[in-house]
């Protein structure tokens, strides 16, 4: 049996957000990652806080949206933020990693073909889409990322919208 603990959840947008306050609320620890800000000088360049606003913001804009995301708001302390670029390696501690980010199949490629490297073997790998075909998205990735990747879409908003969508491909072993 599968013990998923830890989840690191890649894009922190109203969907992304919205999925690791939901995990939070059920007592998971959870780290959410985005891009860095455009146009960082210089001296930004190496403030982690400045390198982690869009994640950090997200999640404090989440924090006030109504209906509320949390069951408590001392949840949110079992939500770290950061970046792609500083703290992507960091998912080979997690059971989890679930993509949220921009429905664009370019991109998301891109980012598995970095998950790929940096995961542990047998760690589970869900994407959010709607739009896209799951099977596309593990093209060119290992066998053992093809057989750990399915979709998982949650609706939103995820706490009060009590709808997960699971979605194998046909290189997905059945027994997950």
């Amino acid at each position: 049996m599968r013990k998923i603990k830890r989840v690191a959840v890649l894009g922190s947008g109203i969907m992304g957000s919205g999925i690791a306050c939901h995990l939070a609320n059920i007592g998971l620890e959870v780290l959410m990652l985005d891009i860095l800000p455009s146009g960082l000088d210089e001296k930004s360049a190496g403030n982690t806080a400045v390198r982690n606003s869009i994640a950090h913001n997200a999640l404090q804009t989440a924090l006030k949206s109504k209906p509320a995301p949390l069951y408590r708001q001392d949840f949110a302390s079992r939500i770290k933020v950061g970046n792609f670029e500083d703290d992507l390696p960091k998912i080979k501690d997690y059971d989890w990693i679930i993509e949220v980010i921009i429905e664009r199949l370019d991109i998301k490629q891109q980012l598995f073909e970095k998950v790929d490297r940096l995961r542990k073997p047998g760690t589970l790998v869900t994407s959010n889409t709607s739009g896209i075909p799951i099977h596309m998205m593990a093209e060119g990735r290992s066998e053992d990322f093809k057989k750990h990747f399915l979709g998982t879409h949650f609706f939103n908003p995820p706490r009060y919208l009590r709808l997960l969508e699971i979605i194998p491909t046909p290189e997905t072993d059945p027994g997950l």
